[in-house]
């Protein structure tokens, strides 16, 4: 197992698993943890970095089709997407 640090962090790595030791605001994490009704640190923190990366897609989206690079219209992109949906 090796180890690297890095300020308030520490990263040990063995094989393909990846521990991550950080500092957290303990305040911040109670109250996601509250909000998200996650059973543990980890769900909570996971979930959290589940949320960002949705939203940063979302807001690449958003600014893709205000550039004009998609030739659809709103209404025939959330019928798209509906479809999508269904066939899950």
């Amino acid at each position: 197992m090796t180890g690297h640090h890095k300020g308030n962090i520490v990263v040990l790595m063995a094989g393909t698993t990846k521990r991550l030791s950080i500092a957290l605001d303990h305040a911040l994490l109670a109250e996601a943890r509250r909000l998200t009704r996650s059973r543990t640190k980890r769900e909570t923190i996971a979930k959290a970095l589940e949320e960002l990366v949705k939203l940063e897609h979302r807001k690449a989206l958003a600014h893709a089709v205000g550039t004009g690079l998609f030739e659809t219209t709103e209404a025939e992109f959330r019928s798209r997407r509906r479809r999508m949906h269904a066939h899950r």
